[in-house]
């Protein structure tokens, strides 16, 4: 049998392979073929997980906690986490409102498979991360796209989300500090939404979280929570280790929501994965628990660093234009000024994509289009790198953008220049 032929779901047909994971294989195999590739398309911060970390789980080991965990997650972590709670958010979630999951994205995906019935609609701010849409299809919903153009600061307008709402709506999606764009919701912004909502009252909030600790305005952004704490039994907060302790590939995060929500997503994660694994857990609960959290503002100031000098460098590009960052560590670069340039053997850029593989091709700096994140014309790049590889990312992508030449200037001038140089 070819695999054309291979009988499968129309639900896996609705969906795509995530394009960060495509656009991160495609330029490990230039990598893998020689190429002299710097790969800005995966969020995943450069630094090691933190060593007291990595010691609590060979800890764990030691003590013999490898055997299967509760579906919920271990008693010690779920009391962890309702500790940050209240000391981080002033939030009271009991261990009977939590549950830990393999990585925020089955958080996400047991929301979704517990609450979405064939036709329901989830609003998403465009720009998104490319999972939210996918995983609404892949859960018989139907994302309803909103654009959050650069003019708003990337975020979602009260006009607008009044305009997307309706009787389907069942969800909808907020996430500070943003991925792709680094945006962040200030409290009136907020507020705002939730003057809407309120008038909606069967619409859920699902807030990702992910990026909490990382964010560079002058002060800590104010949690949707305090802004609108009559929503606590219509939301679910998303988090994770991930991002905040650099524990990518540990696969351990968290929901905190009302109870039946919370119970309906454990019954979806004891028949899909059961209980996340055992050391990852240890070493989450350790992280919490640690009175010492430098790594974290360490970690925040440098990103905050690393993503000022990427606004600088990448805004002085002609062609190119970004915000600044307020979180996270993305930034989301605006490049309608390049369309419609020449490469040099001629052919012309006419969207995000062709401009992104040029700079791959170009410059070996590997990037993800912004119709990946439901707006073009953009691309991301993430500043999760160390400060001497962005200052080199962002000089060779002022040099490719530099080789393309304007529809209507001649070749010649520009074989000239490069020959002369």
């Amino acid at each position: 049998m070819n695999d054309s032929d291979f009988p499968l779901s129309e639900r896996v047909r609705r969906v795509r392979l995530s394009p960060n994971a495509a656009a991160s294989a495609r330029a490990a195999a230039l990598a893998a073929q020689g190429r002299d590739v710097i790969s800005l398309t995966t969020g995943e911060p450069d630094f090691d997980t933190p060593d007291a970390i990595k010691h609590a789980a060979i800890a764990a080991l030691a003590r013999g906690e490898t055997k299967y965990t509760p579906t919920p997650g271990t008693t010690a972590l779920r009391q962890a986490i309702s500790t940050k709670y209240r000391r981080e958010n002033a939030l009271d979630y009991p261990a009977t409102q939590l549950i830990v999951s393999n990585g925020g994205k089955q958080v996400i995906y047991n929301a979704l498979a517990a609450t979405l019935n064939t036709g329901d609609e989830v609003i998403i701010p465009a720009p998104y991360w490319p999972s939210f849409p996918d995983m609404v299809l892949v859960n018989d919903g139907t994302p309803v796209l909103v654009p959050c153009g650069i003019e708003t600061g990337f975020k979602l307008t009260p006009a607008a989300l009044e305009a997307a709402l309706t009787p389907r709506t069942r969800w909808l999606v907020l996430n500070t500090p943003g991925n792709p764009t680094g945006a962040v919701y200030s409290a009136d912004e907020l507020a705002g939404l939730a003057a809407v909502l309120r008038r909606h009252p069967k619409v859920l909030v699902l807030l990702d979280e992910l990026y909490e600790h990382i964010w560079f305005t002058a002060e800590a952004p104010e949690h949707w929570l305090h802004v609108a704490p009559d929503f606590r039994e219509r939301t679910l907060l998303v988090n994770g280790a991930s991002k905040t302790y650099a524990m990518t590939g540990w696969r351990i995060g968290w929901g905190a929501g009302p109870s039946a929500l919370i119970q309906a997503m454990v019954i979806i994660q004891s028949q899909a994965s059961s209980g996340p694994n055992s050391v990852g857990q240890a070493a989450l609960t350790a992280a919490l628990e640690s009175p010492d959290q430098s790594f974290v503002s360490a970690a925040r100031h440098a990103y905050a660093r690393r993503a000022a000098a990427v606004v600088t460098g990448l805004s002085a590009v002609p062609g190119l234009a970004l915000q600044s960052i307020e979180g996270s560590f993305f930034a989301f670069v605006n490049c309608a000024g390049v369309l419609g340039r020449l490469r040099p053997d001629g052919t012309p850029i006419t969207s995000d994509t062709e401009l992104t593989e040029w700079l791959l091709e170009a410059e070996g700096v590997a990037a993800v289009d912004g119709g990946a994140y439901g707006l073009s014309p953009y691309f991301r790049i993430s500043t999760a790198a160390s400060d001497t590889v962005l200052a080199d990312a962002v000089q060779r992508i002022a040099r490719a953008v530099a080789a393309l030449r304007p529809a209507d200037e001649p070749a010649a001038s520009v074989y000239a220049l490069e020959t002369s140089t």
